[in-house]
């Protein structure tokens, strides 16, 4: 007993966990949502109807589990800071190669984004110049200059400036036709700085959901999750791996009651990340990542994590392999064709979504078995 207590406190190296939950958010983009759909058309059960409603965006306002997969990617990376750049900091690496590092890193994310929405197709005028990958940069970026240079104190009143601040440019600062403190698609602040200044397609042709303004809160996600980072690598006496797993949930749960409050004055909205959704996002970002850390970081049951961890060590890859890189599909279809022509027509599409994560995931597995990882 005395023996599983050490273990179970020993301060970990890296966070299992976080690689696990890394993966299962991209597994999620990559079959998983795909699976959940098929298997709701082939079953037609309630448990399945209502798991496949939550694999859409909401279309405004509200929140479906599907609104989770990108902020949760930006808190698992804020999480990691000060392991990552919190450890190069205690070794004494100099903090020029960090900034520069992570300005690389940034700048590279913006590349592949780049990538990602057609850049090779040579139509730039109307190619869409917001991005997934670039926000991921962006906010990750300011997020590091913040958390090196100001104390966990200084983080904090970042991250309430921030949510504070674009709270109040939203509701006060008119928009010319519409006036102030109008969160329709067309009415929105965030919208009218995108048509001024976005180049290119817009998403949602009056606005795009990774515009320039709305990027500024995704900032305050990355900082939620430093905030938790700084919180797992703490020693404090008396502060178990167990009571932290713990103490993250309820505080998730927190979150999630003060989100659906602001909610009422600021509506819980992905697609100009409101404050109330940074707030209410990272509710369930905690609650996440205290279950994964909870069982595999202090309780041990770390086997069944490999599926995902394999996912969540190679996290750009496969987002990129999704724009067609590489052609999984391509491959499932040589492969599996004939075994999924032995199965009646109906139960198809679910056999195909099956065969789409074994070859994908097998290809993860294999650069995992020899070490090559997508880092930027």
């Amino acid at each position: 007993m005395k023996k599983k207590e050490e273990t179970t406190d020993k301060k970990p190296q890296r966070l299992l966990s976080l690689d696990a939950l890394r993966g299962f958010d991209m597994f999620l983009i990559a079959g998983g949502g795909g699976l959940i759909r098929a298997l709701s058309v082939y079953t037609d059960w309630d448990f399945f109807n209502f798991l496949a409603q939550q694999t859409r965006h909401v279309e405004w306002h509200g929140f479906a589990f599907w609104d989770i997969i990108f902020p949760l990617f930006l808190f698992i990376a804020g999480v990691a800071m000060p392991y990552s750049i919190g450890r190069r900091l205690e070794r004494g690496d100099e903090r020029k190669e960090i900034y520069l590092h992570s300005l690389k890193r940034c700048l590279l994310l913006i590349f592949l984004g780049f990538l990602y929405n057609g850049f090779l197709d040579f139509n730039w005028e109307n190619m869409r110049y917001a991005q997934v990958l670039g926000r991921i940069g962006i906010a990750w970026f300011f997020a590091v200059v913040i958390f090196m240079n100001t104390s966990k104190r200084g983080q904090m009143i970042w991250l309430a400036g921030i949510l504070l601040g674009y709270w109040a440019m939203m509701k006060l600062i008119p928009v010319p036709g519409y006036g102030a403190g109008v969160l329709t698609l067309e009415g929105n602040f965030a919208g009218y700085i995108d048509r001024l200044f976005l180049p290119g397609r817009l998403a949602f042709g009056s606005m795009d959901p990774e515009g320039i303004l709305s990027t500024i809160p995704a900032v305050a996600t990355a900082l939620l999750g430093v905030m938790t980072g700084h919180f797992l690598r703490s020693e404090r006496e008396g502060v178990t791996m167990l009571r932290k797993g713990l103490t993250m949930g309820l505080i998730g749960i927190v979150f999630l009651g003060v989100g659906q409050l602001w909610d009422l004055a600021f509506p819980i909205n992905k697609k100009i990340w409101t404050s109330s959704f940074v707030i209410y996002a990272g509710g369930w970002s905690l609650i996440l990542l205290s279950v994964f850390y909870l069982i595999i970081d202090v309780w041990r049951f770390k086997r069944w994590a490999l599926f995902f961890v394999v996912i969540g060590l190679n996290p750009i890859t496969i987002y990129m392999c999704n724009r067609g890189v590489l052609r999984f599909d391509s491959s499932r279809d040589f492969f599996f064709t004939g075994f999924i022509n032995l199965f009646s027509e109906p139960a198809q599409p679910v056999i195909k979504v099956l065969a789409y994560i074994v070859v994908s995931w097998l290809f993860l597995y294999f650069l995992y078995r020899k070490k090559i990882f997508l880092r930027v």
